[in-house]
């Protein structure tokens, strides 16, 4: 079995990914997680994980991390002002120390334009794959869907006593499962033929916020309204809420997003990666919101 490193080994997706490589028969002792902070490793340590600890704006801390690997699953990462240049020195360390199979976490979208609503989240996204399209590495890329587990961010804490009030208009989303995205991962870095493609990791399904209401009212036996306003007029309610301004403007421009249809899809390779049907809305919901009843 070739050697796998785990970038943010110790995030969800990241640990996820690891718990079903391990499920599948990769032995931990050849899977390396890089993390920031060795703290929040233990488990995997105590599976048998290799752990190194480093980050994206320390190079020698990547190379060392790489070294002797033959696939990197590189996550993206959290700093969205820097992330670019840090996968750029992921994929440079990659190369420098013979990683033959880059696999990268991407994102779904339409609009590649500098005025897109989601310019502010996919500009690294979009500059990534280009490094790795010119890296002269093997290369998978995943373009992820918004997660089934963002609706609750969305919706709000009080969606089941006020409804919803988000301001994505009609728009639908093929919302996708983050364990069903992780455990697909697994299976192309333990698979073959993956190489040098791009996948679309979309539900099977697009949903729309009135669809998410009525399956919340189904569930739950009340009534739940959707109701999506202007984006002047969410930004105001949120405003006087007490809601920082930098995560309003964060939600406007997903509902934005979401009402232009950059993450309606027609076309799905999830299914094919997981050997089965993506988790869909309602399992996912009763899921959520099983103590709400």
């Amino acid at each position: 079995m070739s050697k796998i490193v785990i970038t943010g080994a110790s995030g969800h997706f990241g640990k996820a990914t690891i718990d079903f490589l391990v499920k599948k028969g990769v032995k931990a002792s050849q899977i390396t997680g890089l993390v920031r902070d060795k703290s929040k490793a233990k488990d995997l340590t105590a599976q048998g994980v290799s752990i190194k600890v480093g980050d994206y704006d320390n190079y020698d801390s990547l190379l060392d991390a790489f070294r002797g690997a033959e696939k990197v699953l590189l996550i993206s990462g959290t700093d969205l002002a820097n992330r670019s240049p840090q996968h750029k020195n992921v994929i440079n360390a990659a190369k420098e120390a013979g990683v033959t199979h880059v696999l990268y976490t991407s994102f779904e979208r339409k609009n590649e334009s500098a005025d897109s609503s989601m310019a502010f989240l996919g500009q690294a996204h979009i500059e990534t794959d280009k490094a790795l399209k010119s890296s002269g590495l093997n290369y998978t890329i995943f373009r992820n869907n918004l997660y089934l587990g963002v609706i609750p961010m969305f919706v709000g804490e009080q969606v089941l006593d006020s409804g919803i009030f988000f301001p994505a208009g009609e728009g639908k989303v093929a919302f996708a499962d983050r364990d069903n995205l992780a455990e697909a991962a697994a299976n192309v870095l333990l698979g073959a033929g993956h190489e040098n493609k791009e996948y679309a990791m979309n539900n099977v399904e697009n949903y729309t916020f009135q669809t998410i209401a009525d399956e919340l009212a189904e569930l739950t036996g009340k009534d739940i309204a959707y109701v999506s306003p202007s984006s002047e007029a969410y930004s105001d309610t949120l405003t006087k809420t007490g809601i920082p301004e930098e995560f309003i403007r964060m939600l406007v421009s997903f509902a934005e997003a979401i009402k232009q249809g950059e993450f309606e899809v027609e076309k799905s390779d999830l299914e094919l990666l997981l050997g089965r049907r993506p988790t869909d809305l309602k399992s996912y919901l009763a899921k959520a919101y099983a103590s709400d009843k």
